[in-house]
Order: C-alpha cells, then sequence, then structure tokens
C-alpha cells in the first residue's frame, strides 16, 4: 500500500505541538476590525487547540508533521 500524501493547503494551516496537540489560527482577524476592541484583536491573533472530534479528520489529512 503506498504512503498516503500530505494535503499541503491543510499542513500549512494546523500546526502540531511537542505533546500532540493540534493548534490552528482563530477566523475574524481579516476585516471589519473597527467595530472590535483591541483586546479581541489580540485574541484573535493566537492559536487555539482544535475540537476534539475533529482530531482523527485532521491528522489523517496533516499526516505528515506526526
Amino acid at each position: 500500500m503506498p504512503k498516503m500524501k500530505t494535503n499541503r493547503s491543510a499542513a500549512k494551516r494546523f500546526k502540531v505541538t511537542a505533546t500532540g496537540k493540534i493548534l490552528h489560527k482563530k477566523s475574524g482577524k481579516r476585516h471589519l476590525l473597527r467595530k472590535k476592541s483591541a483586546k479581541a484583536k489580540r485574541a484573535l491573533g493566537k492559536y487555539k487547540e482544535l475540537f476534539k472530534g475533529y482530531y482523527h479528520h485532521v491528522a489523517t489529512v496533516i499526516a505528515d508533521k506526526f
């Protein structure tokens, strides 16, 4: 059986920590920023842990990061 290819677009969207957690950037930082507070904009810039229900699907797509 051949190896599964990594989806390169997905690999660029997710980070895997040393402990195996999958992180992703938050949405909402592209436009309509004038109505958001500075605190909200700072929070949107940080990474967030992926919802556990999506782990299996994302892990198969970004196989080379594990």
